[in-house]
């Protein structure tokens, strides 16, 4: 049986497709029903995240704690702190 991972805010995804295919990415909002709004802090800051279609996402088991609240809130989120969030999945692709 598959199962399904919940795609919310704070988790982190890696793209299946597009010149970005194999990034690791961190979902700051979502956009209706079929788009996320990523970003990885990098090419793709906070301030100007990427929209990916969901089915060209994989969604991992893992979720930024806290991120969540503090988008909600309102609070500021930096590109260094999702650097350093992503910085163990890109170890893992070397």
């Amino acid at each position: 049986m598959k199962r399904e991972r919940k795609i919310e805010t704070g988790r982190v995804v890696r793209s299946k497709a597009g010149r970005d295919e194999g990034n690791y990415f961190v979902v700051i909002a979502l956009d209706g029903d079929e788009f996320a709004l990523v970003a990885d802090g990098g090419r793709r800051g906070i301030e100007k995240p990427k929209r990916k279609r969901l089915k060209h996402l994989f969604v991992t088991e893992d979720t930024i704690p806290g991120l969540q609240s503090r988008l909600e809130a309102g609070e500021a989120v930096e590109n260094h702190e999702l650097r350093k969030w992503l910085s163990p999945y890109r170890q893992k692709e070397e």
